[in-house]
């Protein structure tokens, strides 16, 4: 039962019609006046669904489709019905044991589900809501044992084959509803599903955390792990559904909690495509049989405060098989669909409640002066949307489908099945090809690209979450001290200590830079180390919304352009003719690149210069991979290596702290897969690379955690070659022109990060590169100066950086290499990516070139 704060009192009479006026009037709501609110009936609750009506109305009609409620035609699949939570409202989980007396397996094998889904085709349906319990291979071992006998990783695994088929075989559109899912899993369904779902419930901690709740025992419920889904889910571009079950225990003030944490969701990434408000309805056989259902009132005011809430925009729904007939209080109250309503199979959530005929709801909706009208899965904005919110592979699969005009189901689609593929031709030359040349000359055609205020999030939601990361820390160490024990032994250098290093200024900081230098001395030597490379950057056709990121293009950007197989392989065999000794080769996340892509270029390259090593793909692009071809990041770097894939860079890192990296990125990898990704590359023989950009929202303590991560990983697995110091430039950086991020580090923070990198990385990553790209000659010399023993590349061509806003070109030739070692009063010498000896042929072909190609290259068509 839901009660207030104080049992046994309400809310006063001028409490409710202050809240009642503010609503009405649109004001924006707080916490205790949607408490209020929640509790209003009689009059007030009258005067408060009419106004939720006023707000949902001015968004239909927004949204050009006034006097409109919808539903989705659809078939309901539970693919299994174990799974590892113990809700105790709950009769869809069961065990092993009971499937077996009834005759069904641990899962649905693929042709009941095809079976199912052909029924529902004939029958028009476009929508098969897929819907399982969490995780089940964790608690069941029957559910562990029925994957591996049919040859799958895990059950989500098996949720993407089994919407492949549907795709493929009847033509419906898969919406997901498999639980708690990772970053890693949107990535794996994303391709083969327009929507997914999951219920937030509540954000009642309590309700999960103390024994006798109705979520006790049960880890998938923890409200922060499922609201971690959610901002995933937005990270991701996946149309989410969520929602609320309201009457589980709860209070008014829980309940205005929990709106106004999927308020904040939906906000911050523009990602929620409906919110459910679900009536608790107590059920026999389970622990809370005896609980009292939530009250139509109850629900009736939860959807008017919820529409307040979340404002015109978002799509909500009440299911019309948890109400008994009282259609026209819900639409009263401000909802403007009806969910997935299936001609077919039962509610397997609720089996007692039958759906109700949709003719019924039609002529019900009606007589409340809506007309009903069928959507599809995904919600006609997104639909409209486009990329990045409908992966390409799903594309022709809902145009089917659409309605192009209103995004709607269209009546007379034929619902039939169709291939699920890569899109052709990904790698025919589109766009600005010659971006790597005329950079340089033309520079880039506008500071930003076309969908600067979508593809990023919202930018206001984004500067209140960068404002804590944004306020120094107070540091009271002994800088002396700390200096001292670097000296001595920079591996016993304690966190404060070496915060306090960080922070050092003047005479301080100059210390510091001496015993850095000191340090790689003794390492490295006086040689400053470089290599003549080339950078190969194939596309920049991305909408993973990194904010940091100036070199990222929508396809129909005037910037935007992707190689062709040939052009890589061309510029591959350029580098080799001026005695490269390695190409870099990253791109952006596009749509279209298949997972198999990468071994491709890989391919492409060996197959020209079979000598030159492939430094490419960095995590998010293993990532990606993995994700579109199915396969585990562990196989995908095998299959990767096997087509010539020699070592992988370590970018994609930016800060590892999820509390930085989220302001940094949208949709970029977490921290976890990063490291994920690159032990199990050094697992696999692959070494890497390892970077930290900085210098935007974050603060020397996120660079001590950063430093200290890396140090983790090379102790567990010696896979770095090297640490590369990326300092953040602002210039064109979107994050930096939405005024949130600082303009770059100082001179003082990079003399900083450069000198406590090689103190905190020592001994166990001896090579400590900086970038001329990003600081110039006299920034790194004078780097070379505080622990630096390395200068990268000669790069021959440079794109991110000087999209960016970078003002040092995009190549050096060796003698310039030679001369900025040579202002740090150093020797220079050619190594390999390794870190080895060039062979001669490579270093007397390097000599006769400069290490820098032609001037006069000509631009590849």
């Amino acid at each position: 039962m839901t009660t207030s704060a104080t049992p046994g009192t309400g809310p006063t009479e001028n409490s409710m019609r202050r809240a009642l006026k503010r609503a009405r009037d649109g004001v924006a709501l707080d916490v205790a006046e949607a408490a209020v609110l929640l509790q209003a009936r009689g009059e007030a609750l009258t005067g408060l669904a009419a106004s939720a009506a006023r707000v949902r109305d001015a968004g239909l009609e927004a949204a050009g489709r006034p006097g409109v409620i919808t539903y989705s035609k659809s078939v309901f699949v539970p693919l299994t019905r174990l799974c590892r939570d113990k809700c105790h409202y709950c009769t869809f989980a069961t065990v092993p044991g009971r499937l077996r007396r009834e005759g069904h397996g641990m899962f649905m094998s693929p042709d009941e589900v095809l079976d199912i889904a052909r029924k529902g085709a004939a029958l028009g349906c476009k929508e098969a809501l897929i819907t399982l319990g969490d995780k089940p291979e964790d608690r069941w071992p029957e559910a562990r044992e029925w994957l591996d006998a049919h040859g799958y990783d895990d059950t989500i695994a098996y949720v993407r084959a089994v919407s492949i088929r549907i795709l493929e075989e009847t033509g419906l559109l898969p919406h997901l509803n498999p639980g708690v899912m990772s970053w890693t899993d949107f990535q794996r369904l994303k391709p083969v599903a327009p929507s997914m779902g999951m219920m937030l419930e509540t954000t009642a901690t309590r309700l999960w955390s103390e024994p006798g709740g109705p979520h006790h025992g049960s880890p998938d419920k923890e409200p922060a792990v499922r609201l971690r889904v959610l901002q995933d889910a937005g990270r991701s571009s996946v149309p989410f559904t969520s929602g609320l079950l309201i009457g589980i225990g709860e209070t008014y003030e829980e309940r205005a909690e929990s709106l106004f944490a999927l308020r904040k969701v939906a906000r911050d990434h523009h990602g929620i495509q409906e919110l459910i408000i679900q009536n608790f309805r107590a059920k026999p056989d389970t622990a809370m049989r005896g609980m009292p259902d939530a009250e139509l009132d109850d629900l009736v005011a939860t959807v008017a405060v919820a529409r307040h809430i979340m404002g015109p925009t978002v799509c909500l729904q009440a299911p019309p098989n948890l109400v008994d007939s009282e259609y026209e209080r819900l639409i009263g109250a401000g909802i403007d669909d009806w969910g997935g309503v299936s001609p077919l199979t039962i509610d397997h959530v609720n089996p007692e409640r039958p759906w109700p005929q949709i003719e019924e709801l039609a002529r019900r909706s009606r007589a409340a002066g809506f007309e009903l009208r069928e959507r599809l899965c995904v919600y006609p904005e997104f639909v409209r949307r486009g990329e990045p919110w409908l992966d390409p592979r799903l594309r022709p699969h809902v145009d089917a489908l659409a309605d192009p005009a209103t995004g709607l189901a269209r009546p007379d689609a034929v619902v039939e099945g169709r291939p699920w593929q890569e899109p052709d031709e990904v790698f025919t030359a589109t766009g600005r090809t010659d971006l790597h040349t005329s950079i340089d000359s033309e520079g880039r055609t506008a500071d930003r690209r076309g969908d600067f205020d979508e593809v990023y999030g919202d930018w206001e939601a984004l500067r209140e979450a960068a404002a804590p990361g944004m306020v120094p820390q107070r540091i009271d160490a002994d800088v002396r001290g700390a200096l001292r024990t670097a000296a001595d032994d920079p591996t016993r250098l304690t966190d404060a200590e070496a915060l306090a290093l960080f922070h050092a200024d003047g005479p301080a900081l100059d210390a510091l830079c001496r015993v850095a230098d000191d340090v790689r001395r003794t390492v490295n030597g006086d040689d400053v180390t470089y290599i003549v490379t080339r950078n190969i950057n194939f596309t920049n056709v991305c909408y993973t919304g990194c904010r940091f990121c100036a070199f990222a293009q929508r396809r129909t950007d005037a910037d935007a352009y992707t190689l062709s197989l040939e052009q890589v392989a061309d510029r591959a065999q350029q580098a080799w003719d001026v005695g490269a000794v390695e190409v870099c080769m990253q791109g952006g996340i596009h749509p279209d690149l298949p997972g198999t892509a990468y071994f491709d270029i890989a391919r492409a390259v060996k197959e020209r210069v079979p000598g030159m090593h492939v430094h490419a793909f960095s995590p998010m692009e293993v990532v990606n991979g993995a994700s579109r071809t199915g396969l585990s990041i562990r196989e995908w770097l095998t299959a990767a290596k096997e087509a010539g894939l020699d070592s992988v860079p370590g970018t994609a890192a930016e800060i590892l702290d999820d509390e930085v990296r989220w302001v940094l990125t949208k949709g970029k990898l977490p921290t976890a897969t990063w490291i994920e990704v690159i032990t199990t590359a050094h697992e696999l023989g692959i070494r890497s690379s390892s970077t930290m950009m900085y210098g935007h929202v974050d603060q020397p303590r996120h660079w001590l955690g950063h430093l200290r991560t890396l140090a983790g990983i090379q102790r567990e697995t010696g896979g770095f070659t090297e640490f590369v110091t990326l300092p953040f430039i602002h210039t064109n950086a979107p994050v930096y022109l939405a005024g949130i991020a600082r303009p770059g580090p100082t001179t003082r923070d990079n003399r900083a990060v450069t000198a406590m990198a090689r103190l905190l990385l020592h001994p166990w990553i001896p090579n400590i590169q900086t970038s001329w790209v990003k600081l110039g000659t006299e920034g790194a010399a004078e780097m070379l100066r505080s622990g630096a023993n390395d200068l990268g590349g000669t790069l021959m061509e440079e794109t991110i950086s000087r999209m960016a806003g970078s003002s040092y070109g995009s190549y050096k030739s060796v003698r310039d290499l030679v001369a900025v070692a040579e202002a740090a009063g150093r020797p220079a010498k050619p190594r390999t990516t390794l870190y080895g000896e060039v062979p001669g042929e490579r270093q007397r072909a390097a000599e006769a070139s400069d290490g820098h190609l032609p001037e006069l290259l000509p631009v590849l068509d």
